[in-house]
């Protein structure tokens, strides 16, 4: 899969999560505002229901104080003496139905007597209307358990129940004159009491009380601390599923495009390598193929110098292919961890010794130094010596495959806590970034631009981190584009520690 459809895929992809994303966040959006918009409702439908109650209350004392007359006689009456009839006492005949003096309301007798007596309790009505709209709010609403009960039940029936703080503010006196059950008691600083009940001040939760008084004396508010609760109760619990079903989805949509191409750098690994296998195999193969050759040669099979010269050139290039062979069965086997370390005390300072002096040839060959820097002293550790060789080897053979020119490399050990660090410094073409996280990947090899003469399967590294690993020991890089590489290598005494 070619990188243009992979791109167009994870596109794709991507766009369908975001869609899937926005609609979700839009659902849970509409499902609060929905639910805030009903909270609203069913809060000023209690309240207002609240108000009635404490209407209604107030005009039941009204026709108590008056001895139970209608609105039915007032409105006839004002109708009579004041010749409008738009003027109304809002009292319904339903309150005062069953009074004991309801025959005496609907007595339209014109006497004298009845005329007089209806005269003054009319004129007592108006004069209780003028008194009663006199009177301060907080005394109007002077029953607060009856408050209370009214507040609770009404919200209840609304099917809120959550906490909530609640008051009366008068209008006149620009204050809070009852909150949660209790009289505001003035003092010398108002302000301060103000400031206590800032929150239900500010509510957007309040209706008049009292409507038919113009103005309106007061209102009644509430405020309620954990309105939120309220709102995402149906919400919350799909919004966690929501989030939780959209973490796994990107979960796996990340890991899907990291699993792509991590298959596909993995593709193109296995493609170079093959590659490079058949160009390393090709050119002995066509070596011994020619010295086959030239050997059944009437000329050459009677000259035993020359048949001795061709078959050392076959026996060495059939050396060359089992080398080749031996190093990707090696891999396979670490990989699979089927095989064992021989563990000896290993004096790192031999070890590099030996290998550097069978490295030395290949580095003056191109007029290169290879120096040592062994310090540590304590040089001994645990290991297997073979292994512990190969590693040395490969990293100077890094160093040399990937010096432009003449190479520079220098091999220092130092002790370090419970072991020793060994350092492969050259100053070649060096890695970037990319590099350096693959470089211990298999069949990685580093891209050398115009230098072709670079060969391998890339398993060296990969072997090295894997030995490294057997022995409970580290390997870190450092490495600057065109100035160079460190490998740092730490052994520790013990491989058991």
């Amino acid at each position: 899969m070619n990188k243009t459809a992979i791109w167009l895929i994870i596109g794709l992809m991507g766009l369908a999560l975001i869609g899937s994303m926005y609609l979700q966040a839009k659902w849970i959006s509409d499902s609060i505002k929905t639910n805030e918009e009903q909270f609203d409702k069913s809060v000023f439908a209690a309240l207002n229901a609240v108000s009635n109650h404490l209407e209604n209350v107030e005009k039941k004392e009204a026709f108590h104080y008056m001895n139970g007359y209608s609105t039915i006689y007032f409105e006839k009456e004002v109708v009579r003496r004041e010749g409008n009839s738009s003027i109304k006492v809002d009292f319904s005949y339903e309150e005062v139905s069953g009074n004991e003096n309801l025959d005496v309301l609907e007595n339209n007798c014109q006497c004298a007597k009845c005329v007089s007596e209806r005269t003054a309790k009319f004129a007592r009505m108006m004069r209780f209307n003028e008194q009663i709209h006199g009177i301060p709010i907080a005394e109007r609403v002077s029953d607060l358990d009856m408050l209370s009960t009214f507040m609770h039940k009404e919200l209840a029936n609304h099917a809120i129940h959550i906490d909530y703080n609640y008051g009366v503010y008068s209008n006149k006196e620009k204050s809070l004159v009852i909150t949660d059950d209790h009289f505001v008691v003035e003092d010398s600083s108002p302000r301060v009491v103000q400031a206590g009940h800032k929150n239900l001040i500010t509510s957007n939760y309040k209706v008049d009380l009292f409507r038919e008084d113009i103005p309106s004396p007061g209102l009644l508010m509430i405020y309620f601390p954990n309105k939120s609760e309220y709102v995402w109760g149906s919400v919350w619990r799909n919004l966690l599923a929501a989030l939780l079903f959209t973490a796994i989805i990107m979960f796996c949509f990340g890991y899907t495009i990291n699993v792509i191409f991590h298959q596909k750098k993995l593709s193109e690994m296995k493609g170079d390598f093959i590659n490079n296998m058949t160009h390393e195999f090709k050119t002995p193969i066509a070596t011994i193929s020619l010295a086959a050759d030239s050997i059944t040669n009437p000329s050459i099979l009677g000259s035993p110098n020359k048949v001795k010269r061709f078959a050392d050139i076959i026996r060495q290039e059939n050396r060359r292919m089992n080398s080749q062979v031996e190093k990707v069965l090696q891999m396979a086997r670490i990989d699979k961890r089927d095989f064992d370390l021989k563990l000896t005390p290993l004096n790192m300072h031999q070890v590099i010794e030996g290998a550097v002096a069978n490295f030395a040839l290949q580095v003056e060959k191109r007029d290169g130094k290879l120096e040592m820097d062994l310090q540590a002293s304590t040089p001994t550790i645990e290991g297997d010596l073979t292994h512990v060789t190969n590693i040395i080897h490969n990293l100077m053979d890094n160093a040399n495959k990937y010096s432009p020119e003449k190479p520079e490399i220098t091999l220092r050990t130092r002790n370090v806590r419970n072991g020793v660090e060994v350092t492969v410094e050259d100053k070649g073409m060096g890695m970037n970034r990319e590099a350096l996280k693959n470089i211990f990947d298999k069949f990685y090899r580093v891209h050398t631009g115009d230098l072709h003469d670079v060969k391998g399967f890339g398993l060296g590294l990969s072997y090295v981190k894997a030995i490294m690993t057997a022995h409970k020991g580290q390997i870190d890089v450092k490495s600057n584009l065109g100035k160079g590489s460190k490998f740092i290598l730490f052994f520790p005494f013990k491989v058991s520690e």
